[in-house]
């Protein structure tokens, strides 16, 4: 026996292990960030850190000047993340994968490449035949990101703005309790020996909890009205405290509401619109100076005397009570909106680079394919499963005979 051999034969083969191959794509994926035209939106999808990351990991983010202003993000703050800035929406609308916060209108999306892929809040129930006819002609495939979920079946993106929401609102209450706002003078909360303010709060959902914990935490009494128990038991075990909870019936809330300083309607609808669960009679049954801030207003709301408003001009009166019903709260904070919604779609467009695009997204993943609109410009609704009743396996098979 060889020399070479024995010497193998007494410590044992060990074989080496070899890398494996890794395909290199030839042309990664695009990514525009066009500026929001609507004057009402303040959020961008993609933070300078994101873009650095995106950068890193091989991928091109074009962005238009001034995208990330109204954020307090500057064009420099993105070009030295490795972005290429350009100074036309048309640029980075003609991007494989545009991602905007608002819904785009008809000209941003003739500006768009055939084929390409949007992410954005399309408010589907909002939008007339001629937006859908337009996608369908570039063939978009368009991703609406408040129906998105994630491998857990959430709602990330409106859990996200329903946190920062629910946490905005007492301290929007706040501001138009102030003698400033010529509201009632009234500090939210209570100081020692002046009685607290009083806040009832409509719904239990995420909302709801997290303008609970601001309303306590600035010393405030509340009352949570749901007709869900379970929501309510869940709201109390999340706060950690004993806490005033009622189903919804007209006596008790209408005795709550004519007590309260602050009414937040944080209702949400699973389907539809919401229901109206406070009439005009109770409405001006409450004090004078109080304040109603109705979240879900892009929902129809739950007051009957709610219409929207928006920013620029974000109150009336009726009857002598303030009500505030812009819809996209989350803007008001827009640097801190602008992380969260960062954080969910910078993971998200690094697997769909891996994966090889956002159709590779589409089969891959099941969660993902909730957020599906309209897919290479067919009408595929974002619930075709649970509306026909279709298996995973199915739905694929469609979509795959719409290419």
């Amino acid at each position: 026996m060889p020399s070479e051999i024995k010497e193998i034969a007494a410590v044992g083969l060990i074989p080496k292990e070899a890398p494996l191959a890794v395909q290199k794509r030839k042309n990664p994926i695009t990514i525009g960030l066009p500026k929001e035209r609507s004057s009402e939106e303040r959020r961008v999808l993609l933070t300078p850190e994101a873009v650095g990351l995106l950068s890193n990991n091989g991928l091109q983010v074009i962005i238009e000047t001034g995208a990330g202003k109204a954020s307090k993000f500057t064009d420099q703050d993105y070009s030295d993340a490795g972005a290429k800035v350009v100074y036309s929406s048309k640029e980075a609308l003609e991007a494989q994968l545009v991602l905007k916060v608002d819904a785009p209108d008809l000209e941003e999306i003739e500006q768009m490449s055939l084929g390409a892929c949007l992410i954005s809040a399309l408010q589907i129930s909002r939008q007339n035949k001629e937006f859908i006819e337009a996608l369908n002609a570039k063939k978009i495939t368009a991703i609406a990101f408040e129906y998105l979920e994630d491998k857990v079946g959430g709602m990330p993106v409106v859990r996200a703005m329903s946190e920062i929401a629910g946490s905005t609102v007492m301290l929007i209450a706040a501001e138009y309790l102030s003698s400033v706002n010529d509201g009632k003078g009234l500090i939210l909360g209570g100081v020692t020996g002046v009685p607290p303010t009083q806040v009832v709060i409509i719904g239990a959902g995420t909302v709801a909890e997290y303008a609970a914990r601001t309303a306590l935490g600035l010393g405030a009494n509340i009352k949570v009205f749901d007709n869900h128990i379970y929501k309510l038991r869940r709201l109390k075990q999340l706060l950690g405290q004993q806490i005033y909870t009622s189903t919804i019936d007209n006596l008790t809330l209408t005795q709550a509401l004519s007590e309260a300083d602050v009414v937040i309607g944080a209702l949400r609808a699973e389907k539809g619109r919401n229901k109206i669960v406070v009439s005009e009679e109770m409405v001006a049954n409450m004090m004078h100076g109080s304040i109603i801030i109705d979240v879900g207003i892009d929902q129809g709301g739950c007051f009957e005397t709610s219409k929207m408003t928006t920013h620029e001009d974000p109150t009336y009166q009726i009857h002598d009570v303030t009500h505030y019903c812009v819809p996209n709260i989350a803007s008001r904070v827009s640097r801190t909106a602008s992380y969260s919604l960062s954080n969910i779609f910078t993971p998200i467009v690094l697997q769909m680079a891996d994966l090889g695009g956002p159709e590779e997204m589409i089969f891959n993943y099941r969660w993902f394919l909730r957020g599906v609109y309209t897919y290479r410009g067919s009408l595929t609704n974002a619930y075709l499963a649970k509306r026909f009743d279709l298996t995973h396996k199915e739905l694929q098979l469609l979509l795959a005979a719409r290419y």
